[in-house]
């Protein structure tokens, strides 16, 4: 019988086949998110229907809520569960686990009866039109419905890392899209559902990934636990949690709101813009997406290193990775822009909603190569488990610096501005990670105490 891996199987291996071991099925994760959430928006512009694109460009943020607070589990729960293997603290570790699958649950329940009930007033704030408001609202009363699975499976996504399961991760993530891939044209194009069959498969895609992850744990495949019995808010489980995952969580939950921010004010010029800025965005989330799995997935070797309080390897991994993602976020910002008229006019055939995507597609690709850098600069402070520092670099990028920007570039620029927003964003957040990595790595390894300063150069 194969010998199950481990974190510690991994910790002894050389630092670049641990890496990308780790790092490669987490690209993969997030990968397939991609094309789910690509799918949707592809399959739509098949309708040729320019407001729906739009329609599903103002719900799908509402969507990514749901993702959001699966990291706070996800993340938080990963990087709690990585330091504690590293510590031989193995029943603490089942404890986080049970505590991150029923707290996910209940708050998709929460969340999924509030997107219900007030779906129209929710997307009449966020900018739909009276064209819009009807498909979008059919889109969200049905998605809503997947909350509660979704959490299941966005959290344990990223948990079943921390038990030096990477592959296992990625399979149910990847099960889920691709099933979201073959319903997408048979429900939107075949029996003509449009939107509402982009939905209606997203909750049957989310039904069984979360399938697949619940029969992990119940067949005994692993060594954490979702036993109720091992549910507990005690013992920093709770806190330790959330210390991390709220940062991470929100960090995703203002991704989310920074679009409809974005959304609001491109509906001012008009709804081929508001279809344009959609697509624009999603052709970023082709790096952006590979250089996340890229971060999650050093996350739980870093966290481990820490746990075992070993400098070297915590240094040796991490200046791998930071190279690693950076020739990731390289080759395929450039891939991206050789494509970008071929890629755009998959979705879009309405020439003024084609002609914005494409400008508002060159501006953004000028800094996706950096995603890469910014994504294990912030999955390092996870793992270190500065909870504050975490917190300020996971809302920096499309919060804290991003939603100011916004305004003040609309007003400067107009449309473009709110584009040319992003990137500036990017270069400023960047920075900000790199001066919080450096305080943090300090002041975790560099006690006078505990280490010459020598090493901690």
């Amino acid at each position: 019988m194969k010998k199950k891996m481990s974190l510690a199987d991994y910790n002894a291996m050389p630092v670049r086949k641990a890496v990308t071991h780790n790092a490669v099925p987490a690209m993969f994760t997030m990968l397939m998110v991609l094309v789910y959430n690509l799918a949707d928006t592809l399959f739509i512009g098949l309708t040729h229907d320019a407001y729906q694109v739009a329609a599903i460009s103002l719900a799908t943020p509402l969507f990514m809520m749901y993702s959001a607070c699966s990291n706070i589990f996800g993340m938080g729960g990963t990087s709690v569960i990585a330091r504690a293997m590293g510590q031989q603290k193995g029943d603490y570790a089942k404890k986080v686990c049970s505590f991150c699958m029923w707290t996910a649950t209940a708050v998709g329940i929460i969340f999924a009866i509030l997107f219900f009930v007030f779906a129209k007033p929710i997307l009449t704030v966020l900018g739909a039109s009276r064209d819009t408001l009807s498909l979008a609202n059919s889109y969200l009363t049905i998605v809503a419905f997947a909350g509660p699975l979704a959490m299941i499976s966005g959290t344990f996504s990223k948990i079943l890392t921390a038990e030096g399961q990477p592959k296992k991760a990625m399979m149910g993530s990847m099960i889920g899209n691709i099933l979201n891939i073959i319903l997408d044209p048979i429900m939107i194009l075949g029996f003509h559902w449009n939107i509402a069959g982009a939905a209606i498969a997203t909750l049957i895609s989310n039904m069984v990934a979360a399938g697949y992850y619940l029969l992990y744990f119940v067949r005994g495949n692993s060594s954490l636990s979702i036993k109720v019995r091992d549910y507990t808010l005690k013992g920093k489980v709770c806190s330790g949690v959330l210390a991390i995952g709220i940062p991470a969580g929100l960090g995703s939950m203002v991704m989310g709101v920074s679009v409809m921010f974005i959304n609001n004010l491109m509906a001012g010029y008009g709804d081929m813009a508001l279809a344009g800025s959609g697509v624009a965005t999603k052709i970023t989330m082709i790096t952006g997406m590979l250089c996340i799995g890229v971060g999650q997935g050093v996350q739980p070797l870093l966290g481990f290193s820490i746990g075992e309080k070993n400098q070297k390897r915590f240094k040796e991994t991490f200046r791998f990775s930071l190279i690693f993602a950076f020739i990731v976020g390289l080759i395929m910002t450039g891939i991206c822009y050789l494509f970008l008229e071929q890629i755009v006019g998959v979705f879009l055939t309405d020439v003024n909603a084609y002609q914005y995507a494409f400008g508002f597609g060159k501006i953004l690709l000028t800094t996706s190569s950096l995603f890469g850098i910014f994504y294990v600069l912030q999955n390092s402070i996870q793992a270190m488990g500065m909870g504050f520092a975490a917190l300020i670099v996971n809302i920096s990028r499309q919060g804290l610096i991003y939603i100011p920007l916004l305004y003040v570039f609309n007003h400067i620029l107009g449309v473009n501005g709110l584009i040319w927003a992003q990137p500036v964003a990017d270069v400023l957040a960047l920075l900000l990670a790199a001066v919080f990595v450096f305080i943090s790595y300090r002041k975790l390894f560099c006690k006078v105490d505990m280490v010459s300063a020598e090493a901690c150069i």
